[in-house]
């Protein structure tokens, strides 16, 4: 599917990285966003053409407030992001249950029966935005976990430890030990998604573990590491959770990707909060890049010296771990510079988006 315009490669002997020389167009099946948030209402409404225009498919986070804790719920929000789309947008959500500690399995039932679920969301109480009413402790949970291992919903994990004693550059490697690997031997035929993997550990524990668990890997942490949010000053737009980690993990999500390695794919992890939300006394957790997101993976891959694994990683894995048909679409990129503006409009007042003022190398072709 994959189609490339001006590409040429050096190579070392024996073979260690392609080295870019020049690249002008490159054509890639239609990809898919496995983790965004569309929020609701005006800011619904503001942000999902940036994804619709990109994306094919995307899996919608459910921490909205309140949350989508029911089949019945996240059906009625679908059909507010359908009737949110621009007109003769090809775009379908995938819908996601907002897993608490009184999530049945008779509603695990509900949702695997409805089509329109894709997938449950594990929020550890307190770990991120709305998470409030998320699980205190996933061992509640192991009736309805075995109910969705049997429906085959994967379980999505916001993998990291809330204890107020853990350092928050920790709260991922310390989810691993103390959640994450007893939760799979509890219920090995469970499928995992480990969204917006972060550090070195998270890498090889999915690269170690036995079949059935998968990673999603967003813009930021590929792009920076936690320096960048001191850089001049405090910089509350650079500040998501997860957060951001050292150079040695930004290296390793680089390097997982990059050699094409089938079990990380990409979501964005996008997250639109208003400017007066995040430069604030007690800012919000989220960075907004859904208005340039396949753009700065091309990017990234291309900075690599990898750009015809891009595909792969954005339109072939993830549909492959979900069980979905790859798109039939197609996506043109062109080596053609430009500045995303200071803000974008959302509801009654705006977001600042990653990128801000900053020069983003690929485009969408018009």
């Amino acid at each position: 599917m994959i189609r490339i315009i001006g590409w040429r490669v050096k190579t070392s002997r024996p073979p260690r990285r392609q080295t870019l020389v020049t690249m002008q167009e490159l054509t890639i099946r239609r990809p898919d966003d496995w983790h965004l948030h569309l929020r609701d209402g005006d800011g619904l409404r503001a942000v999902l053409p940036f994804s619709a225009r990109r994306f094919a498919r995307a899996m919608v986070m459910p921490n909205l407030n309140p949350p989508v804790t029911t089949t019945a719920a996240a059906i009625a929000y679908r059909q507010r992001i359908v009737d949110a789309l621009p007109a003769g947008a090809d775009f379908t959500p995938l819908m996601t249950l907002y897993l608490t500690d009184s999530t049945t399995p008779e509603e695990i039932e509900r949702a695997a029966a409805c089509g329109a679920i894709a997938g449950c969301k594990l929020y550890p109480a307190g770990a991120t935005t709305h998470s409030d009413a998320g699980v205190t402790d996933i061992r509640r949970l192991d009736a309805t976990l075995e109910r969705m291992s049997e429906r085959g919903l994967p379980l999505q994990v916001h993998g990291e430890v809330t204890a107020a004693d853990v350092d928050i550059f920790e709260r991922e490697a310390r989810f691993i030990d103390e959640v994450l690997i007893p939760l799979r031997r509890r219920s090995p035929q469970l499928r995992v998604v480990f969204e917006h993997v972060t550090t070195r550990a998270a890498v090889e524990y999915v690269c170690d573990a036995p079949a059935g668990i998968a990673a999603t890997i967003t813009p930021q942490h590929l792009l920076l590491n936690r320096n960048a949010l001191f850089q001049g000053g405090l910089r509350p737009h650079l500040f998501c959770l997860p957060v951001l980690k050292r150079e040695s993990d930004r290296q390793a999500l680089l390097a997982v990707i990059t050699r094409g390695d089938r079990r990380f794919f990409l979501g964005t992890d996008s997250a639109p909060h208003p400017r007066t939300a995040k430069e604030s006394a007690c800012g919000c957790a989220g960075i907004f890049s859904a208005h340039a997101a396949i753009e700065l993976y091309a990017e990234i891959f291309e900075q690599a010296g990898m750009l015809p694994r891009l595909e792969d990683f954005a339109a072939s894995f993830g549909a492959d771990f979900y069980g979905l048909p790859r798109n039939r679409g197609t996506l043109t990129l062109e080596r053609r510079e430009w500045v995303p503006p200071p803000s974008y409009p959302f509801g009654s007042g705006e977001l600042v988006p990653l990128r801000a003022g900053e020069r983003v190398a690929w485009g969408l072709r018009a």
